[in-house]
């Protein structure tokens, strides 16, 4: 299925998604961020959100704008959050600061050379982030984007994307369930 055969799988109750979803994914609701960080936020998110149908329509719309090495970049941005999310609100949560002193030791060589800039890689992790709900990954990857100059009105589009990305997710994954 494609992206549009998806929006019109969502029932009436899921209205709102339907027009959030090409509000977020066009250039001018996506508002502080490039054409290519829209994609990659739209793909690592929809990867988070685990939901194959709509990963697989979100990839078809950006490997028309991405580049076979964004794409891989928008990927890994998702694996290596699906990992450090993990990781590191686990040690946050357990609030015993030694965890914090303790050297990681998680390989995560793909960031030097995700084949996204590095600043569509940060605004991926974050909105990978926001989906699986790491304060302390959103923290350290809104300031990275910060200081690159992304605007607060682009990190709130990225929190945006992957919000709205998620929930049709889980809506479209309640219409495989019921069925």
């Amino acid at each position: 299925m494609n992206l549009s055969e998806l929006r019109n799988a969502l029932p009436d109750y899921a209205r709102d998604l339907k027009l959030n979803l090409d509000s977020v994914l066009s250039p001018t609701g996506a508002v502080g961020l490039e054409e290519h960080q829209v994609h990659a936020i739209a793909l690592a998110s929809a990867i988070a959100a685990r939901h194959a149908p709509l990963v697989a329509a979100i990839e078809a719309i950006a490997s028309e704008q991405l580049t076979p090495e964004q794409l891989h970049g928008a990927k890994a941005a998702s694996a290596m959050m699906a990992m450090n999310n993990i990781y590191y609100r686990a040690t946050h949560l357990i609030h015993n600061d030694e965890y914090g002193q303790l050297r990681t030791g998680l390989r995560m060589n793909v960031i030097a050379n995700s084949g996204l800039d590095k600043v569509a890689f940060e605004l991926a992790c974050l909105a990978v982030s926001a989906i699986n709900g790491c304060g302390s990954c959103l923290d350290s990857h809104e300031r990275a984007v910060r200081q690159h100059d992304v605007s607060a009105q682009g990190v709130q589009s990225t929190l945006k994307i992957a919000a709205v990305v998620h929930a049709v997710a889980v809506v479209l994954e309640q219409g495989v369930a019921a069925a």
